[in-house]
């Protein structure tokens, strides 16, 4: 097959408006996928791709798994369909359960959405909700990060910190931003960079600024992922946690990349030893077969709308989605953790993920990079502006990488690698090997 757009008609590339992508390139020269197994997916003329982020962060323990697949025709067989609201199915309640063991301690009443953006949103609706519970409906301010990423509805644009997310919608909720944690005293580090746990402090300054009175919750990424894997400085987090404390604000963990194994823990929480109050989960949870996401909330929290919800029979929080906690989405959760688990792939993630620090730190030297960061079993590569065309590197390395039977994520002045947790230490050889070979051709002018 040599068909790169495997058939599709030029009225049905022109029809479909892409998320993320610029559509006229992209309808200009297709890249078509038409099926995935394990680590690798297959383009339309018929070639290998070694899929290195795991879809969007989301396929960690490989392509089509036989388990998920069956557990998922034989829910939609029994069960396609039920209401979320004011009626629930068996495997909703199981598989809420079985999350709350895995969230950090206190962590245990779990939320449904259908996306890590309608995660963000939930999150901060419910801690919103909940000052206004305690009588504090003044607290409603929301403190988010600058490159930090929460999904693109409008609550997470507003904390989120990545400008182009931004820009050309106007006017979001009320929101203040503490910097990035990118120093260039640290470029190069290998894991937690030793420097910048002060910039913590800045969270000080915005209470100065807005009062704690009035501030709600501060959102960020235990590990930026979508600005291109920024791993926090050591102490920076716990710093972060004890003001927090302090001042009666609560700390949410966006851990939409981070959770179910790409840090070789069940959460990035356990990973870097801090517990937030609430902490938003998607991606990984289903193995990317099926939307879905979750809000894991302290005890305490969901006690407070029980017991300020006036009559049993009213609803203590008035939000949820059409297919909040989906039956299906549930049956390729349950046997997504299952997977996860008899296959040990929390140890495996760990495992690699040291040999990818290896690999990728040996690009350093090269023409265009200008910083190489990892942590856990993701990397990002900072990379040089084009003259007049800052993005425009990091788009000829993405595709020439495609051409040569790689996928790697090229998001702004960044290059992201996530590779699957049952990837072999020869494809990340490969992936690296062909990296470089880009990197050197795009710096050539070839």
């Amino acid at each position: 097959m040599n068909d790169r757009s495997a058939g599709l008609s030029e009225a049905q590339l022109s029809a479909y408006w892409m998320p993320y992508t610029g559509n006229r390139q992209f309808k200009r020269d297709p890249r078509i996928i038409t099926s995935a197994s394990g680590c690798y997916y297959l383009s339309a003329e018929g070639r290998q791709i070694f899929d290195g982020l795991s879809g969007l962060w989301t396929c960690g323990a490989g392509h089509n798994r036989r388990e998920i697949i069956e557990s998922i025709a034989q829910q939609a067989s029994t069960l396609d369909y039920a209401p979320a609201f004011q009626f629930g199915h068996p495997k909703v309640f199981a598989l809420a359960e079985q999350i709350s063991q895995l969230m950090p301690e206190g962590l245990n009443r779990i939320f449904f959405t259908n996306s890590g953006s309608e995660a963000a949103e939930t999150s901060l609706k419910i801690a919103r909700a909940y000052w206004h519970k305690r009588g504090q409906p003044e607290k409603t301010k929301l403190i988010g990060r600058s490159k930090g990423y929460h999904g693109v509805n409008f609550g997470g644009i507003s904390v989120g910190g990545i400008s182009t997310n931004r820009t050309m919608f106007g006017s979001a909720l009320d929101s203040d931003h503490l910097n990035h944690t990118l120093l260039s005293e640290n470029r190069f580090s290998r894991g937690q960079p030793l420097k910048g746990d002060y910039l913590a402090d800045e969270l000080l300054e915005l209470i100065q600024l807005h009062d704690a009175a009035n501030i709600a919750a501060l959102i960020i990424e235990p590990m930026a992922g979508s600005a291109g894997v920024l791993p926090p400085p050591r102490g920076y987090l716990e710093r972060l946690r004890k003001i927090c404390e302090q001042h009666d604000i609560l700390l949410i963990f966006d851990e939409v990349i981070t959770a179910f194994g790409r840090m070789g823990k069940a959460t990035g929480a356990e990973y870097f030893g801090v517990t937030p109050d609430i902490l938003n989960t998607a991606k990984q949870l289903t193995n990317g077969a099926v939307p879905m996401g979750a809000v894991a909330v302290r005890q305490d929290i969901y006690d407070t709308f029980m017991e300020k919800g006036g009559p049993k029979y009213q609803l203590e929080l008035p939000h949820g989605y059409t297919y909040s906690g989906h039956p299906l989405a549930c049956a390729a959760a349950l046997a997504t953790l299952g997977i996860l688990h008899r296959e040990k792939l929390f140890e495996r993630s760990s495992e690699l993920a040291l040999i990818l620090e290896n690999y990728i730190h040996q690009l350093k030297g090269l023409p265009l990079i200008e910083d190489i960061r990892n942590c856990g079993l993701a990397a990002g590569l900072t990379i040089q502006a084009a003259p007049s065309e800052p993005l425009l590197h990091p788009y000829l390395i993405a595709m020439k990488m495609w051409h040569k039977g790689f996928y790697i994520r090229y998001s702004g002045d960044t290059l992201q690698l996530g590779v699957p947790f049952i990837a072999r230490e020869e494809d990340l050889d490969g992936v690296i090997n062909a990296l470089a070979e880009s990197i050197l051709e795009v710096a050539n002018g070839q």
